[in-house]
C-alpha cells in the first residue's frame, strides 16, 4: 500500500480535505484537488496520477463523464463516490467504467480496499491489453513470413524450409527482425510484377 499518486475530485472541499487525512495517513500522495469536473480532467492529464477518486455528480463536467474519459484514454483508474439518493448511479458508473463505486459517506475501511483493488485490476487490464498487442504483432509478423516464403518459393523455385532460412539468414546478418526482410521481399516483389 501507499506511494501511489491520486487526484481527488469533489466540490466538497471538507470531505477532499478528510479523505486526504486518510490517503496521507497510509503513505498515498494526493498531488491534485479539484472542485469540478473539467478541473479533475486538468489535472489527470498534467500529473498522470495512478488513481483518481471522483464524485459522480460534479459541476461543470459530469464526474462520472471525466471517469469515461480517463478511461477511454487510458489514463488512470477511477474510484467514484456517490450520495446514496442517486437514482441508477450504479448503472452509469459500469458505463464509465469506473474501478469502484463507493457510497457516501465514505470510510476508512471501503476506501482503502476499493483503492487496492482498482490499482491492481487496472494494471491487470493494461498488461492483457499489451499482450493481446504483442500477440496482433506477432500473428501479423507470421502471416508477412508465410507471404515472403511462398514468394521465394514461387519465384526462385526454393522448398519452403529453404525460403524461412533465407529470410532467418538475412535477418541475422542484416540484424533486422525477420518481419523487415519479409516485407522487403514481398515489397520487392510487388515492384517487379507491376
Amino acid at each position: 500500500m501507499g506511494e501511489q499518486r491520486i487526484v481527488l475530485a469533489d466540490a466538497d472541499s471538507t470531505w477532499r480535505k478528510n479523505v486526504k487525512a486518510i490517503l496521507n495517513k497510509y503513505g498515498y500522495w494526493v498531488v491534485g484537488e479539484a472542485a469540478d469536473g473539467l478541473t479533475a480532467l486538468k489535472l489527470v492529464r498534467g500529473r498522470q496520477p495512478d488513481l483518481l477518486i471522483i464524485d459522480a455528480m460534479l459541476p461543470g463536467m459530469d464526474g462520472l463523464r471525466v471517469a469515461k474519459i480517463v478511461h477511454e484514454d487510458k489514463l488512470a483508474p477511477v474510484v467514484a463516490t456517490a450520495s446514496s439518493g442517486q437514482q441508477g448511479i450504479m448503472e452509469m458508473a459500469k458505463d464509465a467504467r469506473v474501478q469502484a463505486l463507493l457510497i457516501k459517506p465514505v470510510s476508512e475501511t471501503s476506501l482503502l480496499p476499493a483503492i487496492e483493488l482498482a490499482l491492481a485490476n487496472y494494471q491487470e487490464i493494461i498488461d492483457l491489453e499489451n499482450k493481446i498487442t504483442e500477440l496482433k504483432e506477432a500473428l501479423e509478423t507470421r502471416k508477412l513470413v508465410e507471404r515472403a516464403k511462398g514468394i521465394l518459393v514461387e519465384t526462385l523455385g526454393l522448398s519452403e524450409a529453404e525460403a524461412f532460412r533465407r529470410i532467418q539468414r538475412q535477418s541475422m546478418n542484416r540484424r533486422v527482425p525477420m518481419r523487415v526482410v519479409a516485407e522487403a521481399v514481398i515489397m520487392s516483389h510487388q515492384l517487379k510484377s507491376k
